[in-house]
């Protein structure tokens, strides 16, 4: 059996490639995905905006009823 070095050569050359334009895609996607995402998702809403949910505490008290925010969802959000 004989094995061409100029094949294992090429083919270690596109595995090479391969890897490397793999780590630039995966970083392209991280720089993207930061681009995207708000600086803080957690933030006060400003001017006309309505924060749509409300942190509860562990028990599920909550003042409104499920209809009553949903009604006020689709009153300010949609």
């Amino acid at each position: 059996m004989v094995i061409s070095l100029r094949r294992c050569l090429a083919f270690i050359r596109s595995v090479i490639v391969f890897i490397a334009l793999t780590y630039l895609v995966y970083h392209f996607l991280g720089i993207f995905g930061e681009w995207i995402t708000p600086v803080d998702q957690y933030r006060i809403p400003k001017g006309y905006a309505v924060k749509a949910f409300q942190a509860v505490d562990g028990q599920g008290n909550m003042d409104t009823s499920m209809g009553e925010r949903l009604r006020f969802y689709y009153w300010y959000g949609e």
